[in-house]
């Protein structure tokens, strides 16, 4: 299959599936008149009773944005953030830690929130981050604001979030 969406008209009473040759499918239903329009999406994550591609894009910084994520707490952070993303069953596809912000690109199942994502994520690295670098806690009540940015993305979106994010090295 060349694209990643296509649309096949089936005329009302027609039983035939077309899969294309690649599973898993998320099929949306859209009827029009007399036709009903199949539209399907190949995906590459699913759990047990759902199939489900759902791409967030977070950004957040330490409190008073700090220039404190350098050195061998960006380092110790890049191994960090992966390994909570894989706890929590999600994949994660781009990550950029700049001194003053961090950018996370990744994939995560639907029972999980935006926000029970950062919460789990910003939670571990605060507590690891400031246990093995107590420097951290004489300069900061808290590592980690409580705000964050989150965006969703497809997958037709997902190259040009990337894109930007690695643009974000230079800055």
């Amino acid at each position: 299959m060349d694209g990643c969406q296509k649309t096949i008209i089936f005329r009302q009473g027609d039983t035939r599936i077309y899969a294309g040759g690649e599973l898993p499918l998320l099929i949306f239903l859209l009827t029009s008149h007399s036709n009903l329009w199949y539209n399907y999406i190949t995906m590459k994550q699913h759990t047990r009773h759902s199939v489900y591609q759902i791409n967030y894009h977070f950004v957040w910084c330490p409190k008073y944005r700090r220039s404190v994520l350098v050195d061998k707490v960006s380092d110790r952070l890049v191994e960090l953030i992966p390994q909570q993303v894989n706890i929590l069953g999600g994949e994660s596809i781009e990550l950029v830690v700049r001194p003053d912000h961090v950018h996370l690109f990744a994939s995560f199942p639907p029972d999980l929130a935006p926000k029970q994502i950062m919460h789990r994520i910003k939670g571990n690295t605060s507590h690891t981050l400031r246990k093995e670098f107590p420097q951290l806690k004489s300069r900061l009540p808290s590592l980690w604001t409580h705000s964050y940015y989150v965006g969703t993305a497809g997958n037709v979106s997902s190259e040009t979030i990337r894109k930007y994010i690695e643009a974000q090295d230079g800055v």
